[in-house]
């Protein structure tokens, strides 16, 4: 059993833990350093004003802080953001942001627990790691680094990629458990190893991969509710079909992903222009970020319709689909008026080249297909208005509403 004894230690000598796993930093790191880090806060990993806030007036002393001396130097393991507000409060600690801050009135002399570091360790583990404070990464972290545990996948597939610690909602005990697991990451064409992660994939596909999985499950389309083990069965459709195409390929070692974690990050948070609350399905080829306007307002009204079309297609005439192509005349109209042009045609010329250079070649084929060009998108867009009967091809309504997208994006992209 490891020795604890409570002792009285002055505020000014306590030295906050470098390998918190709430936010490890270097071990040269100074006090400074971590209340820098604590303040920055990204992630809401430590949200010192909200903890002092709740704290009261005065220090409660039944709170001690868990201490390990190293040397003659007392760090604590466990109890850092407290002791951190209470350098503040004392002042032994500045920064601008915390000048009108509320804090409890703290004691010169803090009564802390003293311990050898594997009880520390052990106590630190059990009120944070096994109590669910921590989410999962930060547990596995701990359990590798401090307690010898081998590196669990979740942890591997981190390393190699980055992604799980730059995007909090990957970040979770169900995607841990029933989404990044070695089984589901086969079945996507990859294998994560103690040396890292191999795919059978592009390092394009890759990244097309994980942005789509990612957004997913920020969006929960995949969740403990939704889809619940369908990892890949919630793709989208050309991503299932990228998977299965490189299903024999050979796995390769990729090491890490380099720039993969920006590239996934910046996709999850190209979030559309707010309007009001509500999915917004993928129509026009892909999603838009419109800059905030009529324009974009009526765009996601445009989402939300075939968002209505694809959840009621059962019971829905196949005349709906002349509905969705007059609000993609009306759309048209609307960005062409918004730029000063006095007919849709002209608005039309100035961006279709431009637009379907843009566009996949899988995309430039759709169009092809169902026989929208340059020439004649006037024409299928008054269809919509004029003739029932022509306009119930939801095929080339959506190729429509394909090279209007890539249109608008140049013409009204944030």
């Amino acid at each position: 059993m490891g020795k604890q004894e409570v002792k009285n230690i002055k505020l000014s000598d306590l030295t906050l833990w470098t390998e918190n796993p709430r936010d490890s930093i270097s071990k040269d790191a100074k006090d400074i350093d971590i209340l820098n880090v604590a303040l920055e806060d990204t992630q809401s990993k430590w949200s010192l004003k909200k903890l002092a806030k709740s704290m009261g007036d005065i220090y409660d002393l039944s709170e001690i802080p868990t201490v390990v001396y190293h040397g003659n130097i007392p760090i604590v393991y466990d109890g850092n953001r407290r002791v951190l507000i209470g350098k503040l409060q004392k002042g032994l600690l500045t920064h601008p942001i915390t000048k009108d801050w509320s804090f409890p009135e703290f004691p010169d002399l803090l009564p802390c627990n003293v311990c050898d570091e594997q009880t520390a360790l052990a106590n630190v583990l059990r009120k944070h790691g096994d109590s669910g404070s921590w989410p999962p990464l930060e547990r596995d972290i701990f359990l590798h680094k401090f307690m010898g545990e081998e590196k669990s996948t979740f942890l591997l597939f981190d390393e190699a990629t980055g992604l799980i610690s730059t995007n909090p909602h990957l970040n979770k005990g169900f995607v841990k458990d029933e989404i990044l697991t070695s089984e589901k990451l086969q079945s996507l064409g990859f294998e994560i190893t103690k040396q890292g992660l191999k795919s059978r994939h592009s390092s394009e596909n890759d990244q097309i991969i994980f942005q789509d999985l990612s957004l997913k499950i920020e969006d929960k389309k995949l969740s403990t509710r939704n889809s619940r083990g369908k990892v890949k069965e919630v793709l989208e459709p050309e991503i299932r079909k990228l998977i299965d195409e490189d299903y024999n390929n050979p796995l390769k070692n990729i090491g890490t992903f380099g720039n993969l974690s920006e590239q996934v990050t910046k996709k999850s948070k190209e979030r559309k222009t707010r309007r009001t609350s509500g999915g917004y399905p993928k129509i026009f080829g892909e999603d838009l970020y419109l800059k905030n306007s009529s324009v974009n307002d009526l765009y996601r009204d445009v989402c939300d319709l075939y968002s209505f079309y694809e959840k009621n297609v059962q019971s829905l005439s196949t005349s709906f689909s002349a509905i969705i192509r007059m609000s993609l005349r009306l759309l048209c109209e609307t960005a062409a008026k918004s730029l000063q042009y006095q007919k849709i045609d002209e608005y039309i010329n100035k961006y279709f080249d431009s637009g379907k250079a843009t566009l996949t070649q899988n995309h430039k084929t759709t169009l092809s297909t169902q026989h929208v060009t340059n020439a004649n998108l006037v024409q299928l867009l008054q269809i919509g208005a004029h003739n029932y009967d022509a306009s119930k091809n939801m095929e080339q309504t959506l190729a429509i509403s394909i090279i209007l997208g890539a249109m608008l994006k140049i013409s009204h992209s944030k």
